[in-house]
């Protein structure tokens, strides 16, 4: 199989404009997320799809492999749709949020081994198990699967409710959704296609279309800590992280 590694990058951003070009240790972040899923094993090509020519000069600034793709794309999954529509050779595109700058290889590659003798396999993504401090925040959407690890539903409310804490093993833990995915191609443009639903628009989360109508999502479980970038006060923090640790 061939695995093609995409980093969504718009340039708008409501609470942290110009974002994918905002500075972490002397780097733009973008060029944080690209070097980072350059590590990773199974993609074939790491490419940023983009809207915004500055983006777009950045990345070739640093020798990066970009697109740049319609400013009209509602969503992130239509920007990787249009990409998919220019790659025919590829069999499974692994979409990385480009406001992940510590993003580990190794969790794109679990993404793509999910796929491994899995051809009946359309879409899979990734859960960590949640610290209580966040299990009130809608900002931390919340998955719940099924006993052979595929998504039951998610939710930025606290699933499971914890009704019942007297079970034999103790209480369920709760995971936090990470969002990474990995599509089938043609599986992808299929499901870009489709119409926004209900439970998608109630709780603003897209995944929610594929369970929907009726589609599979595998939920793999990782230790991996996501800390992505949506605000000014992320920003000072993963600046922090990389002086800390000299990255």
């Amino acid at each position: 199989m061939k695995f093609l590694c995409v980093i969504p990058a718009r340039y708008s951003s409501t609470r942290l404009p110009g974002k994918p070009l905002a500075m972490i240790a002397g780097k733009p972040m973008i060029q944080r997320v690209y070097e980072r899923a350059k590590l990773a094993k199974r993609p074939e090509t790491v490419l940023v799809a983009t809207d915004h020519e500055l983006v777009y000069d950045a990345i070739k600034e640093f020798g990066g492999e970009v697109l740049m793709t319609s400013p009209d794309h509602p969503t992130g999954t239509d920007r990787l749709a249009e990409v998919a529509e220019q790659y025919p050779d590829i069999d499974i595109i692994i979409n990385v949020q480009g406001d992940e700058p510590l993003i580990e290889p190794e969790v794109i590659d679990l993404l793509a081994s999910a796929f491994d003798n899995s051809p009946e396999l359309n879409m899979a993504t990734l859960m960590t198990e949640m610290a209580k401090d966040e299990y009130n925040l809608p900002s931390a959407v919340k998955v719940v699967v099924s006993l052979d690890g595929y998504a039951l539903y998610f939710s930025r409310s606290l699933i499971p409710f914890p009704r019942n804490n007297k079970l034999p093993g103790g209480p369920l833990p709760v995971y936090k959704h990470i969002g990474i995915y990995a599509y089938r191609r043609d599986f992808l443009l299929n499901y870009a296609a489709l119409q926004p639903t209900p439970l998608e628009l109630t709780e603003s989360l897209e995944q929610l279309r594929a369970l929907e109508h009726g589609f599979k999502i595998k939920v793999l479980k990782t230790d991996f800590k996501s800390i992505g970038v949506d605000t000014p006060e992320e920003l000072e923090k993963v600046n922090a992280y990389f002086k800390k640790y000299q990255l």
